[in-house]
């Protein structure tokens, strides 16, 4: 299980990441027209974490890459006992 230090720690680097790439609108030149993602790989000591961000003007793609995750997790998530 991930202690509650671990995870504040995830999301505030998350977090941080995320302003630094708002603040920056270079990043968002040449954008598809109706959807686009950002997607971020980062680790400490312990372990990895990545992060999705998606945007459409359809909210069926980010439905659907919402529940692609979901049933990914289902599978792969770990078996506590």
């Amino acid at each position: 299980m991930i202690e509650s230090q671990d995870a504040k720690k995830v999301v505030e680097v998350v977090g941080n990441n995320l302003i630094g790439v708002s603040h920056d609108s270079n990043n968002f030149v040449k954008l598809p027209d109706s959807f686009w993602g950002y997607f971020a790989r980062g680790h400490d000591k312990k372990g990895t974490f990545g992060v999705i961000v998606t945007y459409s003007e359809e909210g069926k793609d980010v439905d659907e890459l919402i529940s692609m995750y979901e049933k990914w997790a289902e599978k792969n998530k770990t078996k506590t006992e």
